[in-house]
């Protein structure tokens, strides 16, 4: 009798397009996925899978259970979540994360969801928004918190939080008593994220005048480096107010008067469309909440039919 293992394990290579991936999925070998196969097919009575070049495809026949398969592997855990209890919710979700998150309510969710489901691991990875893009599509992380939404096909997108940015320095550049013009931020270094990052494209704009001098630009992937470079009174930072707050409470920042008006940074979980993505659908659950500022005290709701 064909079991959901072999099933599941078909629907991931079509899905992947390589028995490689299939095996990083699952958290096993390519042997073992390679013999689940055989397995599949011996027990069908047909061909399923063809390789083309680098791609795994399915035959006509494959196609066909494909139909099937997401179907039965959707219901299964669909049945998971609404009649079992959490510790049914296993395994390791591979999860990208812009740092503006790993500094705000990142650890809060790490708690969460090691309550609310203790057999699920967090596979945690930080970069830019447009590597954990790039990363996402191509499966190597099944859920990214990023600036978005993400536009691809496939992609599901929930927003999260906005989260305001603005100009903040060290006192002791001695900037804080009165309304700054770009002019007068001109005069000094800025720091800011890294290339391709938002923030970096809108300080890019704002200072690409014929007007002002030159931009001393410092940028980072570190959003700790740039704080400290801030505090240190190395330049004026253009960073999400929100994970600053302590340094601005503490004095060691101060947010910057100007008359410029900034769009707040918007952050959305974004995932791949999946028969199988109900671990996906959770995390994201406590993440909304989590941005909202709400409080999680049990697992969320059971899933919608």
């Amino acid at each position: 009798m064909t079991d959901f293992k072999a099933i599941e394990t078909f629907m991931w290579v079509v899905t992947l397009g390589s028995f490689r991936g299939a095996a990083q999925k699952l958290n096993t070998t390519q042997p073992a996925i390679s013999q689940r196969i055989a397995q599949l097919e011996r027990e069908v009575g047909v061909k399923l899978l063809q390789r083309d070049r680098r791609m795994v495809l399915p035959t006509p026949s494959g196609r066909q259970l494909m139909v099937y398969a997401e179907k039965l592997i959707g219901l299964r855990s669909e049945m998971l979540a609404v009649v079992g209890d959490r510790s049914a919710m296993r395994g390791v979700l591979r999860l990208g994360v812009a740092e503006t998150i790993v500094h705000t309510w990142l650890p809060q969710l790490i708690k969460s969801v090691n309550h609310a489901y203790p057999n699920l691991s967090l596979e945690i990875e930080v970069d830019i928004t447009s590597n954990l893009r790039n990363r996402l599509l191509a499966q190597e992380i099944e859920l990214a918190f990023v600036l978005g939404p993400l536009t691809a096909p496939m992609v599901n997108n929930r927003a999260l939080c906005d989260y305001p940015v603005g100009f903040t320095a060290s006192p002791s550049l001695g900037l804080g008593k009165q309304e700054l013009t770009l002019h007068d931020l001109a005069k000094f270094p800025i720091i800011t994220f890294s290339r391709r990052t938002q923030p970096y494209e809108i300080v890019r704009s704002l200072f690409n005048r014929p007007d002002l001098p030159p931009i001393r630009l410092h940028a980072s992937a570190s959003l700790a480096t740039v704080i400290h470079m801030a505090i240190e009174g190395l330049g004026i930072a253009l960073i999400p107010t929100a994970i600053v707050e302590d340094d601005m409470a503490s004095g060691r920042l101060q947010l910057l008067s100007t008359n410029l008006q900034l769009a707040p940074l918007t952050f959305s979980a974004s995932w791949l469309a999946s028969p199988d993505t109900v671990a996906v659908e959770r995390v994201v659950e406590i993440a909304a909440s989590l941005a909202r500022g709400g409080v999680i005290v049990d697992a969320p709701p059971q899933a919608r039919h």
